[in-house]
């Protein structure tokens, strides 16, 4: 028994130089021509195209003698534009047409012109049905099956290279056929299965058809006969729509099956259909002028060979009559060109020279620029020393004096020792000035955003001030706009030194007068409530022509009502933070009439109001519990007015000089909280605490240091450490922040 299943597959479808205008106008009609050229060729394309498919219609209505005429013309207009692809269509078309009334020979012949035009492309989809039809006409035509099989596992191969669902299950169903065969059910039968459940879900009727025919063959040799007539009558009612090829098959197939089971007179009856239609589909008439056309079709070829020849030489006459023209343009290019190769030449010179010097500046500016690197390095481990040790003794005498003042009422008053504790202060705040300089000119600082009460914080500065107003008799006051928000969130700690520094100016340069301090909403986009703070005092002024000097760092314009004391960073300070919050500050003033500064900063209102509020009064009651608080501090000083601090806090003082004598305590004896000295001798503060988290102990440890909380903050995280308070304090703040950490 054989099948075939789908015997045939037709392919349908598948820097700018200016140069002489006559350059110019060459190149215009060359693109011109060019243009010209590719919309012929994209037309000519698609008319072949059109009749490979039209070919591909007829065959498949059986009317073979109009599939092959057009097949032909496709091929000779296919030669003339040189298009492998398309060469490769038209020959397989042919192929398929001889294929189909049994020319072997001759299909086989027109199978391997196309696939040796076709191995010239990247058509796998092509090459694919090529080798299809090649197994098709080897199986088919008995002239070796092996060698068919061999055919469609290549065929195979570009199919699921291709991952065409519809080929592949073609493909699999001929291997089957050709198998079954040989009676090679088995090996055959695998193939079918696995095309099965393509079959259920989107099979096309052609590949039902060979899926049922294939299953009748199988089942009639294997001893069940109904169920082979049962598939066989499937194919046969799929095929009787429109499929007179396939049809002739299935009857084939049907009328061996009845004689494999001697039922003479089914076999006689399917045989008279078989011969009946095959008579109709492949007359003998049709047969011989296939033998014509393919004769035709060998003079055609030949015919186009032989045109080819003249019109190669046609086109190298036309060559030599247009070589004088062609020579003189050639002339007038290559002058062109040299001009132009010697104009590079010179720019590429005077390109060298420039890269040469560019390099030399560029090492110059590499080498200014580590230098400038190295500077400001050192510049900034300057300035971190220098404040870290200028606050350690003044962390010192600040203590010290507080320390004098709390156990010796009777001097309270004493002048010299206000004037002590105030000089201090004033040297702090130099350093901090200093220090805040630097980090803004090294882009240092980045805002936060935290949660706060404006009206609170406005008390606050007020309040630190009113000794300043006191001194000079002023008075100070503050009006807050009732619409804006009550908690608000922004960075408090930058807005705070922004209205610190502004207001502590106003009140040093007023006597007898006052300073008013507002806060007004000024506009309100999305969520965002912009608020202008104005500071507003009627004290000196500035003359016009000192404006634009007092934001310069350490100038102080000239001094005339008294000695007003001050670093000259103030407003440096103020300005650079400002333009952070990307605002910008702006002065009104005239000299003896007062001046106003003022600036608009957008915040956000905190919704979680309640919870925010709750937060701030989670502390621990210090009044009922006592703490036993170690402290790690190798300067002597230091450790006096630390333990001063705590024990008058009614809290245990123990006292370790360095980090190893704080480890062996810390094995011996439990502690509430640790403060730790960051600058030490043998063992500094980091690897101290590094060592205390790996013996296991979690008690909170507070780093107590001169350096600058940013600084110092990012390593002591790394290193175990739960919090940095920076030299010198408040006491109060040392205790919130214990309040914090402790359990």
């Amino acid at each position: 028994m054989k099948f075939i299943v789908s015997n045939s597959v037709l392919l349908i479808g598948g820097k700018i130089v200016q140069v002489k205008n006559i350059i110019t106008i060459l190149l215009l009609l060359l693109a011109t021509q060019i243009g010209f050229s590719q919309a012929t060729a994209i037309t000519e394309k698609k008319k072949i195209e059109d009749l490979i498919s039209k070919s591909g219609k007829y065959f498949k209505n059986a009317e073979y003698e109009k599939a092959l005429d057009i097949s032909k013309l496709a091929l000779l207009r296919s030669l003339k534009f040189n298009d492998e692809s398309l060469i490769a269509q038209s020959y397989n078309a042919i192929g398929v047409i001889y294929d189909e009334f049994s020319q072997s020979s001759r299909a086989i012949e027109f199978y391997n012109k196309a696939l040796l035009h076709v191995n010239n492309t990247d058509n796998d989809a092509l090459k694919d049905w090529i080798y299809s039809n090649l197994g098709s006409v080897y199986y088919y035509s008995k002239i070796d099956v092996k060698k068919g099989i061999v055919y469609y596992e290549k065929s195979l191969e570009f199919a699921q290279k291709i991952n065409d669902s519809a080929q592949i299950t073609y493909t699999k169903l001929n291997i089957a056929s050709a198998y079954f065969s040989i009676n090679e059910f088995e090996p055959g039968m695998r193939y079918v299965k696995e095309v099965e459940s393509y079959i259920d879900r989107k099979g096309e009727e052609e590949a039902r058809l060979s899926y049922y025919t294939l299953n009748g063959i199988y089942f009639s040799n294997h001893n069940n006969p109904k169920l082979a007539e049962a598939y066989f009558f499937k194919s046969i009612a799929i095929g009787k729509k429109n499929m007179p090829t396939f049809l002739v098959n299935t009857y084939q197939n049907l009328y061996e099956h009845y004689d494999l089971y001697k039922n003479k007179t089914q076999a006689a009856f399917y045989r008279n259909k078989y011969d009946s239609l095959n008579k109709s589909l492949y007359p003998e008439e049709n047969i011989s002028k296939l033998n014509d056309a393919a004769l035709q079709i060998e003079l055609d070829e030949n015919k186009h060979q032989l045109e080819k020849i003249e019109t190669a030489n046609e086109l190298n006459q036309k060559k030599i009559n247009d070589s004088k023209i062609i020579s003189i343009l050639f002339s007038i290019i290559l002058i062109v060109l040299l001009l132009l190769v010697y104009t590079l030449y010179r720019n590429n010179n005077s390109k060298k020279k420039l890269n040469s010097e560019l390099t030399l500046a560029n090492n110059e500016l590499r080498i200014a620029k580590e230098k400038a690197e190295e500077i400001s390095q050192l510049k900034t481990q300057f300035v971190a020393t220098i404040s870290h040790e200028l606050r350690t003794p003044l962390y010192g005498v600040i203590g010290i004096t507080n320390m004098f003042l709390d156990e010796h009422k009777e001097h309270l008053n004493n002048e010299h020792l206000h004037s002590l504790k105030f000089s201090a202060r004033y040297l702090l705040a130099l350093v901090n000035d200093i220090l805040q300089i630097n980090k803004m000119e090294e882009k240092k600082i980045v805002l936060e955003n935290t949660t706060f009460n404006l009206q609170s914080e406005l008390n606050t500065i007020v309040n630190s001030l009113t000794f300043i107003a006191d001194k000079n008799d002023n008075s100070l006051r503050i009006e807050i706009d009732p619409a804006i928000p009550e908690f608000l969130i922004g960075d408090e700690l930058r807005l705070s030194q922004i209205l610190m520094n502004l207001i502590s100016n106003a009140l040093k340069f007023t006597h007898n007068g006052e300073v008013i301090v507002t806060a007004n909403l000024d506009n309100v986009i999305d969520k965002t409530h912009y608020i202008m703070f104005t500071v507003k005092d009627n004290g000196i002024g500035i003359a016009k022509h000192d404006q634009e000097k007092i934001f310069d760092k350490f100038v102080q314009i000239e001094r005339k009502d008294g000695d007003y004391q001050g670093t000259g960073l103030g407003l440096t300070i103020v300005q650079r933070l400002i333009e952070l919050f990307n605002s910008k500050l702006y002065l009104e003033s005239g000299e003896g009439a007062g001046t106003t500064f003022s600036f608009t900063i957008g915040f956000t209102p905190d919704d979680t109001l309640e919870k925010g509020m709750v937060a701030k009064i989670v502390t621990v009651d210090f009044d009922k519990r006592i703490f036993n608080i170690l402290v790690v501090e190798d300067n002597k000083i230091n450790q006096m007015v630390t333990k001063r601090i705590i024990e008058r806090y009614h809290h245990i003082c123990v006292l370790a000089d360095n980090g190893y004598d704080a480890l062996e305590l810390l094995q011996h004896e439990k502690f509430d909280i640790i403060l730790m000295d960051i600058n030490m001798p043998m063992i500094n503060g980091y690897e101290t605490s590094r060592r205390i988290r790996d013996f296991g102990i979690t008690t909170p440890i507070i780093a107590l240091t001169a350096f600058d909380k940013n600084e110092v903050e990012p390593q002591a995280i790394l290193s175990g450490i739960d919090g940095v308070i920076i030299k010198p304090f408040d006491p109060s703040e040392l205790f919130e922040l214990i309040a914090a950490q402790v359990k």
